[in-house]
């Protein structure tokens, strides 16, 4: 991440450390208390509890804590969370180079630091929060995480045959003594268990030393207490109560406390390389750009890696060659594709002073540019880091899941010391064992991890999936919106329409020439960025329009612009605003005005020295996807209202024409954003489309701003969804994009709640009267396992769902 990005953006500015747990919060959310005059900020009220019963304590331990963090940095291993990061991997495969990189925890995007650490919430690594390109990724957790899963499981084999031989046949007594026997399986399983599943123990000690207890806080004390009770059983067999005893000895549990840490390896790689497959659009945006540029020093050119160019820089791009960063070409003409951005095959025509965009391929011609924005400032970066950003959002039905997940381990642990009193009291012979049994499988089997998983992974996929359609969404809160959305208000001029306007005819009045009154309303328009302004500057240009000089612009949105000319007072806008200005002769180009209006033509009116001088006739051709894309969100059942300033007669025709259900002309930007809230307030939930400055207040005051991508900064700014092509059909795919997603959310949630619901009382034993079955802990570990990456499995089902207009 580049160094101006990070003073730009880093939150830790206005952080503060939460002294119990480590966690980075914001003082102005958080709760406090006050110690020696200091005060202190934290995550929870559980925190803040701790904090408060012993202050010195706490803020001793976190000084120890802290100290040994410093001093194992350069070889410490750090534990990851059920959201399918990393386990025990070096820190090194996922740091930024930067050490003032942002991290953030994937599943908790609350939590944010300087440098890498792990969330004090679930144990997870903390990755960048700004996409970094030459990050390496989760290719060497992947493979640690698949080194330990494996030597698991060649242990836990022979472990399994020792223990469970005798059941199938096998004469294991026969070949080795019983002593001996609880030695090999000890042997076996010690390695499983502290190394193999380190990384799980550790995970498990955390949550309970800041008290956010998790699914590793039961694959902890589960398999823990299998492998302490066996090494008891092996060295101290008269401690064990006799009724705990089969055929006349202690029970070993060794093999459930390796097949259980073996098992859930096994969950943790399958769900590390399912995060790998939810990170596919992203390294595919990131692909796109190439990993050199030929950057021109004086009569030489050199090749230099993308990250030595810096703004300003002259580069070379050769046919068949990507642009390697944002830029203006200098020198050539080409065709450049810009269809990873736009959607549209036809390349586009490119000369001095265009704008390139980095990513997109230079077809036939060589190019020359300057270079204007590199790094984190290019458009393609930001759309990446967009991607990133949203992936790692929460959506609100998340809330739900956090509450219940807060009680949840808790619950469980308790429900296991119960069905342990129970099966005591109320069991069989060995009564104690099958206790013991039955306590470690509810603690096994229970997956808060398939809550927790439910629906990150699912907005994850779902972005992801938009991204590869040119639909960039900016958080997940907005995909659950967009589903519930029922009326699309739209903006014409550059969301309906090209946005590229030509000028179609010119009428004077009095002793004004066409010349005279084209080159004053060029030398105007030229500071302006509207589309109107554009292609009477272009008008001008294209009819060799003498060159003139306009001073003292000013703009007033949605309604003109005024400028001086040749010490003349110019103003051009709407005849409602020039009215205001006091300008004279307006009535008498009334009918010519309305009948330019009634072909869908934008009148726009000259004044100088307030009075009027020309009317310009300004088209601005409908896209040829619009019709089918209003045809196919009737078909969604949504309602389409469109706004705009121009004249009603201009409105009524685009409207007639495209079959727009409601329209507003004459329309100011307040107007719009009035506009919004009263549809809002009729219970409306309403989606604004636009593409300018003077659709920002309306895309803020909306629902959900959709802005198209090849408008202002400003509108994408205000924006929740931006439509990379600038094309309506994108917001098709974004309605059906929210409703997939969020019914792929809601199935992960019912498998998770259902899971567990019915889980947790057949592992307590609740068939055992009916059917005398009682669960093994290695297959409460297997169904656990099982139920996350079946949360996965149908999160991916997203990647391949289809996103197109209906018929």
């Amino acid at each position: 991440m580049p160094p101006s990005q990070a003073n730009a953006m880093n939150p830790t500015e206005i952080q503060a450390i939460d002294p119990v747990c480590g966690m980075s919060v914001d003082p102005a959310k958080s709760l406090s208390s006050q110690h020696n005059g200091r005060t202190f900020y934290f995550c929870s009220a559980g925190c803040q509890k701790k904090f408060d019963s012993d202050p010195d304590g706490v803020l001793e331990s976190r000084k120890k804590e802290n100290a040994e963090s410093e001093s194992s940095d350069c070889c410490s291993t750090q534990p990851t969370c059920c959201g399918g990061g990393s386990h025990g991997k070096p820190q090194t495969s996922q740091q930024s180079d930067d050490p003032e990189a942002v991290y953030t925890c994937p599943m908790h995007p609350e939590v944010e630091q300087v440098g890498p650490g792990d969330c004090p919430i679930c144990g997870m690594d903390l990755e960048p929060k700004f996409v970094d390109p030459t990050s390496s990724g989760d290719e060497a957790q992947y493979n640690d995480m698949k080194r330990r899963f494996w030597i698991g499981v060649a242990l836990s084999v022979p472990l399994l045959i020792l223990s469970m031989g005798p059941m199938v046949g096998l004469p294991i007594n026969r070949w080795i003594s019983s002593g001996m026997d609880g030695w090999l399986q000890f042997a076996l399983a010690t390695p499983v268990v502290f190394w193999c599943g380190w990384p799980l123990l550790v995970r498990g000690a955390k949550s309970f030393r800041s008290w956010n207890l998790n699914m590793f806080s039961l694959i902890a004390l589960g398999s823990l207490a299998a492998f302490g009770f066996s090494v008891l059983a092996i060295l101290l067999p008269d401690w064990i109560p006799t009724a705990f005893y089969e055929a006349d000895r202690p029970p070993l549990y060794f093999e459930a406390a390796a097949v259980i840490i073996t098992l859930v390896l096994l969950g943790q790689v399958l769900e590390l390389r399912a995060r790998q497959q939810t990170g596919g659009a992203i390294r595919e945006l990131m692909q796109l750009t190439p990993d050199i540029a030929h950057r021109i020093e004086g009569e030489d050119e050199r090749d230099v890696s993308l990250d030595e160019v810096q703004s300003g820089d002259h580069l070379r791009i050769r046919p068949g060659e990507k642009i390697p960063v944002d830029g203006e070409v200098i020198r050539g003409s080409s065709r450049v594709d810009e269809s990873m951005l736009t959607g549209e095959p036809v390349p586009v025509e490119k000369n001095e002073g265009d704008a390139l965009t980095g990513g997109t391929l230079n077809q036939s011609g060589s190019l020359e540019m300057t270079a204007t924005q590199v790094g984190g400032d290019t458009v393609l970066h930001r759309i990446v880091q967009m991607v990133a950003d949203a992936q790692r959002s929460q959506a609100p039905i998340q809330k739900l899941v956090d509450q219940v997940a807060q009680y949840f381990v808790p619950a469980v642990i308790l429900s296991s010391i119960l069905a342990s009193i129970v099966w005591s009291i109320v069991g069989p012979e060995p009564a104690l064992a099958y206790a013991f049994v039955s306590a470690i499988a509810v603690l096994i089997i229970a997956c808060p991890c398939a809550l927790g998983l439910a629906t990150p992974m699912s907005v994850m996929v779902g972005v992801g999936r938009g991204a590869k359609e040119g639909v960039l969404i900016r958080d997940a809160e907005i995909l659950e919106i967009m589903e519930k959305v029922d009326t699309i208000v739209v903006d014409k001029t550059g969301t309906l329409t090209k946005g590229r306007s030509a000028v179609t005819a010119i009428e004077t009045q009095g002793d004004w020439s066409e010349s005279d009154v084209l080159a004053i309303a060029a030398a105007v328009e030229q500071s302006s960025e509207h589309p109107l302004g554009r292609a009477i500057v272009e008008y001008a240009e294209a009819s060799d329009t003498q060159r003139r000089v306009a001073k003292d612009f000013q703009s007033t949105t949605g309604k003109g612009v005024v400028a001086e000319v040749d010490g003349k007072h110019v103003a051009i806008g709407n005849p409602n605003w020039l009215a205001e200005l006091n300008v004279t002769g307006l009535e008498s180009v009334r009918d010519p005005a309305e009948q330019h209006q009634a072909n869908a033509a934008t009148v726009v009116y000259v004044a100088v020295d307030r009075s009027l001088a020309a009317i310009i006739a300004i088209k601005d051709p409908i896209k040829s996807s619009t019709p089918d894309a209003i045809q196919a969100l009737h078909s969604l059942g949504l309602r389409v209202v469109m706004l705009t300033g121009d004249a009603r007669s201009t409105a009524e025709a685009v409207a007639k024409q495209l079959g727009i259900d409601d329209f507003r002309a004459n329309v100011s930007p307040e107007a719009k954003h009035d506009f919004v809230q009263q549809l809002k307030q009729e219970g409306k939930t309403v989606a604004m489309c636009g593409d300018g400055i003077n659709d920002a207040p309306a895309l803020a005051a909306s629902n959900v701003g959709i802005a198209m991508g090849t408008g202002t900064s400003v509108a994408m700014e205000s924006a929740g969804v931006t439509l990379v092509g600038g094309d309506l059909r994108g917001v098709v795919a974004a309605k059906q994009l929210s409703q997939k997603t969020m019914r792929n959310i809601r199935q992960n949630l019912f498998f998770a709640f259902a899971y567990n619901a019915l889980g947790i009382p057949i592992a307590a034993g609740l068939l055992y009267p009916f059917f005398g079955i009682l669960l093994s802990p290695m297959i409460a570990a297997a169904a656990m396992s099982f139920s996350s990456v079946s949360v996965i499995a149908n999160a991916l089902r997203l990647r391949t769902i289809q996103l197109s207009a209906p018929n």
